[in-house]
């Protein structure tokens, strides 16, 4: 699987974390009667793609404010795909496991592709949670929600160009056909 996909192949992807104790449990009650676990898995494998390429961004960094950056993500990230996790399984879900390993988009050799594979990553993450945002009823997007802007932030962070409304594709006036 590619790195940054939303998960393994042949898995479901899993949801990301929530904002506090009380919006876990509305979310959890809302994944289990709603049956919206699906989304939630897909932000669940984003997040585990996001724990590995935060290990290869952290070995190939070298500067102080880079390493701490990465470190900063990598824990977050980690934080994240742990509350999802819960989240799952308080509603009954088995969350899917993260894969064995994961291709990279791109050879990772320095410092400065290890940036460019970091905003790839929140890049990224940012469609996963305004995906999940738009497939969750009211009571579970605040998380989703904090999850984009936390994720479109780190990207603008790591260098990536900025977007009027992050993680969705621009679209020309008049048509319906995104930009590339």
């Amino acid at each position: 699987m590619a790195l940054g996909d939303a998960a393994p192949a042949g898995a479901a992807p899993a949801p990301s974390a929530p904002a506090s104790p009380s919006a876990s449990a509305s979310a959890s009650a809302s994944v289990s009667a709603g049956g919206t676990a699906a989304p939630f898995q897909d932000a669940l494998g984003a997040e585990h793609a996001a724990v590995y390429g935060y290990g290869v961004v952290g070995a190939r960094v070298t500067d102080d404010g880079q390493r701490t950056a990465a470190r900063t993500a990598l824990a977050a990230h980690q934080a994240r795909r742990d509350a999802w996790q819960r989240l799952l399984s308080g509603a009954g879900a088995t969350p899917d496991p993260a894969a064995a390993g994961y291709q990279l988009p791109f050879p990772v050799t320095d410092a400065a592709s290890a940036g460019r594979l970091a905003a790839h990553l929140e890049t990224r993450l940012t469609v996963v949670y305004a995906d999940l945002v738009a497939a969750v009823p009211t009571a579970q997007r605040p998380p989703a929600a904090d999850a984009l802007r936390e994720s479109a932030l780190r990207a603008r962070q790591w260098g990536a160009a900025p977007t009027a409304f992050p993680g969705i594709a621009d679209t020309p006036a008049g048509t319906g056909t995104p930009t590339p």
